[in-house]
């Protein structure tokens, strides 16, 4: 389902007038053009929108459901429309919004038409009409590309949310009508990759088996471009504290903590009251840089750097190093602890001191969940109630 923009203008007019009349003037269309609009959105969400009735047309439930999706996509998009020349609102399409924010992020109109599956004039004159009936300027050329202004990069920003909006606005009217649409997709940050999610994946799939999923696995800051894009739903993982930006939400679930591990056999597990002292001289596989482990493990070896370091953000990458070598490696204890079942690697006898840190989820700030994703949801609260 991907209604028109001029179509959804319409419907909230419709659902806020009562009137085809009312809504036609205030369109600037055709009482016929708001008729045959409202049966293509009908059609395409398979169910009735509009109850008509001697006193108006009313919206049913599963209208109802619709609204509340579409007035908080075109609320996006409005917010940043607010500033642009007027005929904007009525006359940006989908298709030239989705060109928007091809060339914005691609910064090349022939590399925004071969990603959209588009003849690159097309996309060229799909942003050029949409600049001009903005009434201000969305690219700068420069030696390097187009660079998107300021402008463009908010407008593109909404359209993302937007059709992030229309997506869950999908799937709601599906489940409504029996039938599976749409999907989740979760960013997930290391520690939750350790048999916290998968086990709340296995228990949801229990309820939905139908329903597809998508993990994606990536570092913090990827991940979270992704979350604010409107591309990713929630993010799983270690917190971030203080909360980086305004316009998310974080959840915390529960603590985990930080441990030494090692291969089975490690010289250093004969040695009684280690320290970090007694770790240094051994080399070390340590997670990247500006990661809330890696500050831990800084923290617990401050004084005693190692002199021989491995950066690495994959947790098979660290494991199959310190399986066939003498190097020491930092992990969540959750991670750590699902190794060590698993005979992989072994937890040193020495405290990390103030290791302590939230794990937890992380959303888009107002972001209303469909209710596949609240019992998601659920299920993680109830997963996390257990461990701590």
């Amino acid at each position: 389902m991907q209604p028109s923009i001029r179509h959804l203008r319409m419907f909230q007019a419709l659902a806020r007038t009562h009137s085809v009349t009312q809504t036609a003037a205030a369109c600037l269309v055709s009482q016929p053009a708001v008729t045959q609009a409202m049966r293509k959105l009908e059609d395409d969400a398979g169910l009735a929108l509009f109850a008509r009735s001697p006193r108006g047309i009313f919206l049913t439930p599963a209208g109802e459901v619709f609204a509340r999706r579409v007035d908080r996509a075109l609320g996006f998009l409005d917010e940043a429309m607010a500033d642009m020349a007027r005929p904007i609102r009525h006359q940006a399409t989908r298709a030239q919004l989705s060109a928007l924010i091809a060339v914005s992020e691609l910064g090349n109109f022939t590399l925004a038409a071969r990603h959209l599956g588009l003849a690159q004039p097309t996309v060229h004159r799909s942003t050029t009409m949409l600049e001009q009936s903005a009434g201000v300027q969305f690219f700068q050329r420069t030696t390097h590309g187009l660079i998107a202004t300021r402008a463009a990069q908010a407008l593109a920003q909404a359209a993302r949310l937007a059709f992030a909006e229309l997506d869950q606005a999908a799937s709601e009217l599906a489940a409504l009508a029996g039938h599976e649409v749409g999907r989740i997709v979760i960013g997930s940050l290391p520690l939750s990759r350790s048999g916290f999610l998968p086990a709340a994946l296995l228990r949801f799939r229990e309820l939905r088996p139908s329903l597809p999923f998508e993990v994606i696995d990536g570092r913090y800051d990827e991940l979270l471009g992704g979350l604010r894009r409107g591309e990713i739903d929630m993010m799983v993982g270690a917190l971030r504290i203080p909360q980086p930006i305004p316009d998310i939400q974080q959840e915390r679930l529960f603590e985990d903590s930080a441990v030494i591990v090692a291969r089975h056999g490690h010289p250093v597990l004969a040695r009684a009251g280690l320290s970090a002292a007694d770790l240094v001289d051994y080399p070390w596989v340590m997670p990247r840089r500006q990661t809330p482990l890696r500050a831990t493990l800084d923290a617990f070896l401050a004084g005693h750097r190692p002199r021989n370091v491995i950066e690495t953000s994959s947790v098979i990458m660290m494991r199959e190093i310190l399986r066939g070598s003498d190097h020491l490696g930092g992990l969540s204890r959750m991670q750590a602890e699902a190794e060590s079942e698993a005979q992989a690697l072994a937890i040193l006898p020495v405290e990390v001191p103030d290791s302590l840190r939230p794990i937890g989820i992380t959303v888009r700030a107002g972001w209303e969940p469909t209710e596949a994703q609240r019992a998601f949801l659920d299920i993680l609260r109830a997963l996390a109630a257990g461990v701590r």
